[in-house]
């Protein structure tokens, strides 16, 4: 295999963030003392969060106003009267602690890193990220974690990808892969930085968009396979 740098993203990706953001919704309105949180509820606070991290990335809003304002517009929505402030709080706390893997995450992590360099790439908060990923146990298998908090850009931005590779042991650009779930933010990136991509889809949906992988692959276990052809 040509490649020594493997840099994966982490929601999604490695982790179930879908999964754990569920759990951790659910656990944070019960903190709250609301019982009924709904599936209706969660799925609204969903869609309101999307936009929210898609108007992140491209510099529209700050992360701390995000964190804030997804629960704010949720419970305004439902005619909710809680503090979005506390709801927040809550939340990124019990997000730390309900870690689920993507089947076949920690294989190919320690495999991986037997072959050169893993590292994290991720925009989510990086207090959180990190927590999270020592909870999964993944971290023995992992260099570090470039987090757009710490860089000060997100995915795509060509200067987080730089700020990222800075981070790991020098090695060529032809040497370096993204494994991402998120054709606009991860392959995007790869594309506008100038490495390889692999476009991790295991809902198998199609491409309609402007980024272009090099490999694409439906589960986890594909990956080493499709870098060493």
């Amino acid at each position: 295999m040509k490649y020594r740098l493997f840099l994966f993203d982490l929601d999604d990706t490695l982790l179930d963030f879908k999964a754990s953001e569920k759990l951790s919704f659910v656990r944070t309105m019960q903190g709250l003392g609301f019982g009924d949180a709904s599936d209706g509820i969660f799925h609204q606070y969903q869609a309101i969060n999307v936009e929210l991290w898609r108007r992140f990335e491209t510099g529209a809003v700050s992360k701390d106003f995000l964190k804030v304002e997804r629960f704010r517009k949720t419970f305004a929505a439902n005619g909710i009267e809680l503090d979005p402030e506390a709801a927040s709080r809550l939340y990124l706390e019990s997000l730390s602690e309900t870690v689920v893997l993507i089947d076949g995450a920690k294989r190919l992590c320690e495999t991986l890193s037997g072959m050169g360099e893993v590292g994290i790439i991720t925009n989510g908060v990086e207090s959180i990220q990190n927590r999270r990923i020592a909870s999964s146990g993944l971290a023995a298998h992992i260099s570090f974690v470039a987090t757009s908090e710490a860089c000060g850009y997100a995915k795509p931005d060509i200067r987080f990808f730089e700020y990222a590779s800075k981070m790991a042991a020098a090695v060529a650009k032809d040497e370096a892969v993204i494994v991402g779930d998120r054709l606009d933010a991860d392959i995007l990136g790869a594309n506008r930085y100038g490495i390889d991509s692999c476009w991790f889809n295991p809902e198998r949906l199609a491409n309609e968009s402007q980024a272009i992988p090099d490999y694409e692959v439906a589960s986890l276990q594909a990956v080493v396979p499709s870098l060493a052809t």
